[in-house]
């Protein structure tokens, strides 16, 4: 399809400043993905969500309209839009879960399931529309002793890969992919097995084939390793589980504290092995615990060791995340194109508030797959309202991405969002009471002798004072997903969450129910935007700036803005040059702990782990630049899944795999 003639697709798509027509391929997958009962617009779909979400409240004649207005603003869960105002459709309106599990195979300890069960677990949560994450650091390490029948335990990484079949064997019972995060401490003693255990020595291998394929993966990376790394010190690989007599022999020693030192390392050479492995593969990623657990508005009541999927909701046991987008490039009422460019942050404070009581609503509406997910849900009323399309919309008032001005324009935004979330959850508690655990002295506890203050702490005094007076509807209010899906469909290909556009154009093979494939070109929203008010799409401005162009330090530059005004996390994929140094790249971790980042995932395409997206043979993509469009492969067969990725010969990282791509966050 030609660029000129994109722009007279069928399919309506809302907005102050923005492109009046939905482009074919995002109509035709929000519809393959989001239609029911014979719905054949995103009018009809929205109108739906609008009614199901206000079913709750005590007037949903009242809520149903304004829900349905801000709607045309925001971009909800994709499971939400899938199930909402479906009477008797059982799939869970939430993305994804974190799942808890004991060192025992088939018995429970200390009211934690045992492996089997939390395999058992991890299968309804699937096959009802959930991903999973999980921490692996409690189950004891290789080698070591199981007293009750005098053998040697087989370490963490061999029940993952029973979850991985699990997960495989859920998949193909139904047409929407599974995904899982997989966690482990860096002083676990199988840590270095961990890091490499997806590699493959052949990569002629099928990418399906491959150990762990359902799997991403995350280093838990402590404060203590990183200082140690800085001081080139020593570093020990620990568990509470008792060695075996060899190891025993062998030298293992049991610390003051109880816990077992099955071996000493040198920091760097661990931290070396944690970079080589996502140097080459873009895995594993890396969680910084520490600055998880510290930042946390509940640390006095839980611990979180693992993430969702897709990273941007560090949970605690059974904990869920409940997503939904403000879509950024809707609130530009005036482009740079058409005069002086304006961005409507009365509307974006006005509608926040809104979106947190659709999302609240989401937590008494949605079938669970377990009932411990109801009761933690409903213990703490964790919702993540994040934004997407913010590439788009600093395109359209003119600014660059790796700009000072575009991030203080990006940090306006959350702060604006982040203001008016939390303001919005206190009045929601006056309404409808405050999570059952809040406690206000704790919740908004501040700078210790040990740790900096709770994020709540953080925020303005009188936000604070309000919450200190009223209490609080949600413990937490913030997170930034892929919205991967959402902003193809609903977006209308906008970027996604807080990327750069990937690109202005690409050519997406759409695979289909029946295994046929077509091509369709697609237009990133902000140029098709430009190009309906007659741009030059010839030689484009310069702050049509896309994800190769940037530097690595613009990438982590607005992580660096956001994440202060982010509860949760941020779920960002930080894009390096192939021919980056290695040396450079493992400044990019150390940088991101001492700038108190949560975490942080990288995508450096190479000869082990390939490119992201195949080019076709074009001269020129019609946009200015050479060397053809970008071919990203669609799988409509799937009902929350963005593409088929063949060209990868080893998984890319969570962002790619998990958010957007193959899996199901957001």
């Amino acid at each position: 399809m030609e660029i000129a003639t994109i722009a007279n697709a069928a399919g309506s798509s809302t907005g102050i400043s923005q492109a009046t027509q939905l482009q074919p391929i995002s109509l035709a997958v929000l519809l393959e993905k989001y239609a029911h009962g014979g719905e054949t617009s995103p009018e009809q779909v929205k109108d739906r969500v609008a009614n199901g979400l206000a079913a709750v409240e005590h007037t949903p004649e009242e809520w149903a309209p304004r829900f349905r207005e801000a709607l045309d603003f925001t971009i909800l869960g994709g499971r939400i839009n899938a199930s909402a105002g479906l009477p008797g459709f059982k799939a869970t309106w939430v993305n994804c879960f974190v799942q808890p599990l004991s060192d025992s195979l088939c018995e429970s300890v200390d009211g934690v399931p045992s492996i089997m069960e939390a395999a058992r677990q991890a299968a309804q949560t699937m096959r009802l529309g959930g991903g999973v994450g999980y921490d692996f650091s409690v189950i004891r390490p290789k080698g070591s002793w199981i007293s009750s029948t005098k053998s040697y335990a087989s370490g963490p990484i061999s029940y993952m890969h029973i979850f991985d079949s699990m997960c495989k064997t859920v998949i193909s019972a139904g047409s929407r992919r599974g995904a899982q995060m997989g966690v482990m401490r860096c002083d676990h003693p199988d840590i270095f097995e961990f890091i490499s255990c997806k590699k493959v020595s052949d990569l002629s291998i099928p990418l399906d084939a491959r150990p762990l394929r359902n799997f991403n993966l995350s280093v838990g990376v402590t404060d203590k390793l990183m200082q140690a790394v800085v001081a080139d010190g020593r570093f020990d690989l620990v568990h509470d589980a008792m060695p075996s007599p060899t190891q025993i022999a062998a030298g293992v020693v049991q610390r003051n504290d109880g816990k077992w030192v099955y071996r000493k390392v040198r920091a760097r050479d661990l931290y070396d092995a944690i970079m080589q492995g996502t140097y080459a593969r873009a895995e594993p990623g890396v969680l910084f615990l520490d600055r998880i657990q510290e930042d946390n508005n509940l640390r006095y009541c839980e611990a979180i060791t693992a993430t969702n999927p897709c990273g941007e909701e560090p949970l605690p046991p059974y904990g869920c995340c409940d997503l939904g987008h403000l879509a950024l490039h809707r609130f530009v009422t005036r482009t740079v194109w058409e005069g002086e460019p304006e961005f409507d942050f009365d509307r974006l404070a006005q509608l926040t508030p809104v979106l947190a009581r659709m999302l609240d609503n989401v937590l008494d509406l949605t079938p669970w797959p377990l009932p411990e997910h109801e009761a933690e849900s409903k213990a703490k009323r964790r919702i993540g309202i994040g934004f997407t399309g913010l590439a788009d919309a600093l395109i359209m008032m003119g600014l660059k991405y790796s700009s000072a001005e575009g991030r203080a324009f990006a940090a306006k935004v959350q702060e604006t969002i982040r203001d008016a979330a939390y303001a919005g959850s206190s009045e929601l508690a006056m309404e409808r009471g405050s999570f059952p655990l809040f406690d206000a002295d704790l919740y908004l506890e501040g700078v210790r002798d040990d740790m900096e203050g709770t994020f709540a702490s953080q925020l303005p005094e009188g936000i604070k004072q309000q919450i200190r007076a009223h209490g609080i509807r949600n413990s937490h209010l913030l997170a930034l997903a892929p919205a991967g899906t959402g902003s193809l469909t609903f977006g209308n290909n906008c970027s996604s969450g807080c990327e750069p556009v990937f690109s202005f154009k690409e050519i997406r093979r759409i695979g289909k129910a029946d295994g046929s494939i077509r091509e369709e070109a697609v237009l990133n929203a902000a140029f098709l935007r430009y190009q309906e008010l007659g741009g030059d799409i010839e030689k484009l401005p310069d702050y049509f700036e896309s994800s190769q162009e940037l530097s690595v330090a613009a990438h982590v530059e607005m992580l660096n803005v956001l994440t202060p005004m982010v509860d949760a996390a941020i779920s960002k994929t930080v894009n390096i040059p192939a021919d980056y140094p290695y040396e450079d790249f493992k400044s990019v971790y150390m940088d991101a702990w001492s700038g108190g980042l949560k975490g942080l995932t990288t995508y450096r395409p190479n000869a082990e782990l390939g490119s992201v997206l195949a080019v076709d043979n074009g001269e020129s993509n019609g946009i200015g630049k050479p060397n053809g469009h970008p071919v990203n492969d669609l799988d409509q067969s799937d009902p929350d899944r963005r593409g088929r990725l063949h060209a990868l010969p080893e998984t890319v990282m969570s962002s790619l795999q998990c958010c957007g791509y193959l899996g199901s966050c957001g």
